[in-house]
């Protein structure tokens, strides 16, 4: 069991955290930033820690401010919440290679799941059978109209590394699919990963 929890995050999350710590008898350790002084999830924990700052950029996602506070604070653990470094593979290891403990999946998992077509891959290595789609990134918008006519319409095109549904366009119809790829990002088309648009695959 953990002695003591640093939350990287704040807000309504941060403060789930806190009293699930709270109730299990773990000491919890909170960062702010110079907007969140007076936030709840900073007057719950055992400790508070500022974040010296404004915006997530200085404040929250500020990896080596939250490393020094684990060290001073003498955290254990570090719970992500969601958002902000909850899917960061840097982050996860950076944690766990201080001998903390990252609460979350471990680093190579984040990664693997980071990436739509490698998260797509290592379902289907263990047998999860999912609807239509690629696994290989798509070069020419010529696949994704073979796509297409082959599983039909609607389909979800969607950025590999989009997360959060960033990146991520339905299609009705060809002529849609045609207008939507003539639109580029440069003189490279985009990368995407393609999959068989249902109600039930959301």
């Amino acid at each position: 069991m953990f002695n003591k929890v640093l939350i990287a995050n704040r807000g309504e999350i941060a403060v789930r955290v806190i009293r699930a710590c709270q109730e299990m008898g773990i000491a919890t350790v909170a960062v702010y930033s110079d907007l969140d002084r007076e936030a709840l999830h900073t007057r719950l924990a055992d400790e508070a820690y500022a974040l010296p700052g404004q915006t997530a950029a200085e404040t929250y996602l500020d990896t080596e401010a939250i490393l020094a506070i684990i060290e001073r604070s003498g955290a254990d653990a570090v719970h992500p919440g969601y958002g902000f470094f909850s899917e960061n593979a840097d982050f996860a290891r950076a944690i766990t290679e201080r001998g903390v403990t990252f609460i979350g999946p471990p680093p190579e998992a984040i990664e693997v799941m980071g990436d739509k077509i490698s998260a797509r891959l290592a379902a289907e290595n263990v047998g999860v059978q999912g609807v239509p789609g690629t696994t290989d990134f798509i070069t020419d918008p010529a696949q994704v109209q073979a796509f297409g006519q082959e599983h039909g319409y609607p389909i979800a095109i969607k950025a590999a590394y989009g997360g959060g549904g960033r990146g991520m366009k339905v299609v009705a119809s060809e002529d849609r699919l045609k207008k939507l790829l003539s639109l580029r990002n440069g003189n490279r088309w985009l990368t995407l990963a393609v999959m068989r648009f249902t109600w039930s695959a959301i």
